[in-house]
């Protein structure tokens, strides 16, 4: 099972960001889901965000959820739920 998902699009300059700092730092263990090829993903995300389809959005396995997060705040979730 993977340690997240990550909800993004093909031109979000920010997911393209973050994913490039997932990389280096070896977070590798994640899947990710086009919420323009995903309707379903897509009102999750706007679950999480108040009606918006803001992206990258991070759910994590204990249902929460970060928004537009930096690297630090993936690394602190992820050792939170250990």
């Amino acid at each position: 099972m993977s340690d997240f998902t990550l909800y993004s699009t093909t031109w979000c300059s920010y997911c393209k960001n973050l994913k490039r700092q997932l990389d280096k730092s070896g977070i590798t263990d994640f899947a990710e889901v086009n919420i323009e090829e995903d309707p379903a993903a897509a009102t999750r995300v706007e679950g999480f965000n108040g009606g918006n389809q803001t992206v990258p959005t991070l759910e994590f396995s204990d249902g929460t959820a970060l928004t537009n997060p930096s690297l630090a705040q993936v690394k602190e979730k992820l050792a939170a739920l250990g």
